[in-house]
């Protein structure tokens, strides 16, 4: 899922070290830009909270999934964000490993016919 808008708040960055090793996680709030504005709160966990540089008031373009749990009786709904684009900016595929070849930057030679001598 996808939703638009700009950052109204970031909370602050949370951490700590679990049997996993380390992790963070930043929260921010999202307010959409419709007629009666919504505001959100997602997550960003690991890596990502650093991919992210969000600035509050800044316009962004958040891809994120839905996950809710039981505890007690009761369901708590987190969003997790997985990816966030600011506007104006358009989301760059991550780079190729070093070695490999950049398949976008090889002309397509599929059809073509062999005429070498070798």
């Amino acid at each position: 899922m996808e939703i638009s808008g700009k950052v109204f708040k970031i909370l602050p960055l949370q951490s700590g070290e679990g049997k996993n090793g380390p992790w963070k996680k930043q929260e921010f709030i999202l307010e959409t830009q419709a007629q009666f504005p919504k505001k959100v709160c997602f997550s960003l966990w690991g890596d990502k909270v650093d991919q992210a540089r969000l600035q509050e008031n800044e316009s962004i373009t958040v891809s994120f999934d839905l996950e809710s749990r039981e505890f007690n009786g009761r369901w708590y709904t987190d969003a997790k964000a997985w990816k966030v684009v600011k506007s104006g900016e358009e989301a760059l595929p991550p780079p190729a490993p070093p070695g490999a070849i950049d398949e976008y930057l090889m002309p397509d030679t599929s059809g073509v016919p062999d005429d070498l001598p070798f």
